[in-house]
């Protein structure tokens, strides 16, 4: 990342864990509260800022460690679902950044090796990058500031996904080397999974 194209990173983690039954970006992953591990993998890109979206748990803010690229924003509108969430990220983005990465906040073993990878695709008429494994599009995705505006016309449960759909050759896939650009924590279940993370 150079200086004249800044990057930024969202974390969505505004979601009210339903099927986890609660308080699930708090619950112990390997050793740490879960959201812990999406913000290593945010901080770990080549961005400027990380914004937090947080919305009916105020109880995760305290467990975020200080950081000088942190910041966190409230969706007050978060029960609208994910769409609500990324627009309220995407309004907090600087206006300089050329694009930002979109990191789910219970996803804790993205390939943090693919961010620099990515960064380096963002340029010509590419809109969007995202890790592949499977055949399957995974996270976190990159997306071009070009698409902000279409991005806050979103609601409800709609994320940026039925957007990429619309890209066709904008959009564009890295390998990712495992499945940990698909995994997430859904269930209480789920956090005995290993912690692999390449």
């Amino acid at each position: 990342m150079s200086a004249a194209k800044p990057l930024s990173a969202l974390i969505l983690a505004a979601g009210q864990s339903r099927r986890f039954g609660g308080g699930k970006l708090r619950a112990p992953w390997n050793g740490r509260p879960l959201i812990l591990w999406a913000l290593e993998a945010a901080l770990a890109a080549p961005v400027s800022e990380v914004i937090l979206v947080w919305g009916g748990d105020p109880l995760i803010l305290p467990l975020l460690p200080p950081d000088p690229r942190l910041r966190t924003v409230h969706c007050e509108n978060h029960l609208d679902g994910m769409g609500a969430s990324l627009a309220a990220g995407l309004k907090a983005i600087d206006p300089k950044s050329v694009g930002a990465y979109v990191f789910l906040g219970d996803m804790p073993r993205v390939p943090t090796l693919l961010m620099k990878t990515m960064a380096k695709a963002l340029e010509g008429q590419v809109l969007a990058i995202a890790p592949q494994f499977d055949k399957r599009r995974g996270h976190p995705v990159l997306l071009s500031a070009a698409l902000f505006p279409k991005l806050l016309t979103l609601n409800g449960d709609q994320g940026a996904g039925a957007v990429l759909k619309t890209l066709d050759e904008g959009l564009i896939f890295v390998l990712a080397p495992d499945d940990g650009c698909l995994f997430d924590i859904d269930r209480p279940d789920d956090l005995d999974a290993p912690s692999i993370r390449p």
